[in-house]
């Protein structure tokens, strides 16, 4: 009985973490297919690349792609 009191505060911050990191994924990927521009086919490439890298396709959209598309394009 202890044992399992003591379990569920490290289950919630999980679920949270598990949330958050959720919450992040669609937002870059909305923030992809919003915002990268519609020439050639780099929207779609990075679009595969968030859906099947999961969190590290993201982190990679966000450190490589989305600083260089604004100072480019403004957005």
């Amino acid at each position: 009985m202890i044992e399992t009191l003591l379990s569920l505060p490290f289950l919630l911050i999980k679920w949270l973490v598990g949330l958050l990191l959720f919450v992040f994924w669609i937002w870059v990927l909305v923030d992809c297919l919003v915002n990268e521009p519609s020439q050639g086919n780099e929207k779609i490439a990075w679009a595969v690349v968030i859906l099947l890298g999961n969190l590290l396709g993201a982190l990679l959209y966000l450190v490589i792609r989305r600083p260089e598309r604004i100072r480019r394009f403004g957005r």
